[in-house]
């Protein structure tokens, strides 16, 4: 880069990171989201951004591999020295002590960006989150509810939000000293807010004049070292507003537009009950569903016939899904642990599905002229990309909030400019596998 950039942020997961990428985008900042930590060379790749991403995967980590992974990254952005580094976690705030710690995140940043207190902003209206008096609440399914008493997250199964005050949830993680900043004290003219003796600032959100105060609040603030900032995406919408109004986005045309299509593959790993509804609307759509079968997922050699099946389909149906499972009471899942019990750990288990899955897509890639692929599933969209060789993505075209259509970069020539769309089990609407096909 040729200048220095507004924001780089790290997300704490796969397709959070998209998320925070597209809505930099939405606003006319031209970002670019690294699959892997960026050395020079890939940098000057994308001198017409304004800001630089890199997707993660902390939030399934414990504390050693969280380390492991923040290092280098933290290192790379405080010599990039933007005016802002942004944490970027899920809105939901999933995290415990032991998985996916965002304090202990912040106690590895002291270790670079040591100036002032950390403000922290979950909340983003404009995806249905909320911070009211340090309490986060989430919208689910038309309606709002308290982070403890939120039908999905309250019982997620590693790290079960059971504390809906963003700053008791987050002392829990970390030593360092906790603030809030309320609604109350965002609509007061008594002055500066932000308190700097304390180390991390959580700021209350409910409507869009509140996210205005946090981007005016940190911008006018700025200083010549990066100040280090830590939430959801709505970090992005807070300031992509603000840059937008100032004349600092720079605008420009996407360099890209979507190709005109035949053909689509959707790869499905997520059991969520929110696929569930896309691969029953897309079957209705037209889509080819073909469930994986759970035998061949044992098979380290990749299952050719089948795989040329799937090459066929593509050929005469054009749209093809190839799913794992539809939701989370398909017998199928039951079978399948089942199945592989003896092989693998339980908790090994996802991340070889994954890895498998991964395999055979870039399989039939390389055996069609595909050019527009869908991955449904946090862990699977990693795995996927991996076997890809991708290491960076642009935003193609919005398609719903949080899973853009994207360009992507890879140093395999089949794969470069390919484009790809990828969702975890929560986002995207009923109607989204057919939206990306007709981009």
């Amino acid at each position: 880069m040729n200048r220095r950039p507004l924001l780089a942020f790290y997300g704490d997961d796969f397709t959070g990171s998209t998320d925070a990428m597209e809505a930099l985008e939405r606003f006319g900042i031209k970002t670019v989201l690294f699959l892997q930590p960026p050395n020079e060379k890939m940098l000057n790749r994308f001198k017409h951004v304004q800001c630089i991403g890199v997707a993660g995967t902390a939030r399934a980590k414990n504390k050693e591999g969280i380390k492991k992974e923040l290092i280098p990254i933290f290192e790379e952005f405080k010599d990039m020295n933007p005016y802002f580094v942004h944490y970027k976690v899920c809105s939901t705030f999933d995290s415990s002590p032991e998985v996916g710690s965002i304090g202990y995140a912040c106690d590895i940043a002291r270790n670079y960006f040591d100036d002032g207190t950390y403000p922290l902003l979950v909340a983003a209206p404009d995806l249905g989150r909320y911070t009211v008096f340090g309490n986060h609440f989430a919208n689910f399914q038309g309606n709002v509810y308290r982070l403890d008493e939120h039908p999905v997250m309250s019982r997620h199964p590693v790290t079960p939000m059971d504390e809906a005050d963003l700053g008791v949830h987050l002392q829990k993680q970390t030593d360092q000293s906790i603030d809030y900043v309320s609604i109350l004290d965002l609509e007061s003219n008594d002055g500066p807010v932000i308190n700097d003796k304390k180390d991390i600032t959580v700021f209350d959100a409910l409507e869009e004049k509140h996210m205005e105060f946090f981007a005016n609040e940190i911008w006018e603030n700025k200083t010549e070292s990066s100040r280090f900032l830590v939430g959801s995406s709505g970090v992005e919408y807070a300031l992509g507003t603000k840059w937008l109004k100032e004349g600092i986005s720079n605008n420009i045309d996407n360099r890209y537009k979507p190709k005109v299509i035949e053909q689509m593959l959707v790869v499905s790993g997520s059991v969520s009950d929110v696929t569930k509804r896309q691969l029953d609307k897309a079957e209705k759509a037209g889509f080819h569903m073909e469930q994986l079968p759970y035998e061949l997922l044992a098979e380290e050699t990749i299952p050719l016939t089948y795989m040329r099946n799937i090459i066929d389909l593509l050929n005469t149906k054009k749209k093809v899904v190839l799913y794992t499972a539809r939701g989370t009471d398909d017998s199928s899942i039951i079978d399948t642990k089942r199945f592989l019990r003896p092989k693998l750990n339980k908790e090994d288990i996802g991340t070889y599905i994954g890895r498998q899955l991964g395999k055979w897509t870039k399989y039939i890639l390389e055996n069609t002229s595909l050019h527009r692929l869908i991955v449904s599933g946090g862990d699977t969209s990693g795995f996927v990309t991996s076997q890809l060789g991708i290491y960076g993505l642009e935003v193609l075209e919005s398609v719903a909030p949080g899973a853009p259509l994207c360009i992507a970069h890879s140093e395999n020539e089949r794969f470069d400019k390919m484009e790809i769309a990828l969702k975890s089990g929560q986002l995207g609407g009923n109607d989204f596998f057919e939206n990306v096909y007709k981009c």
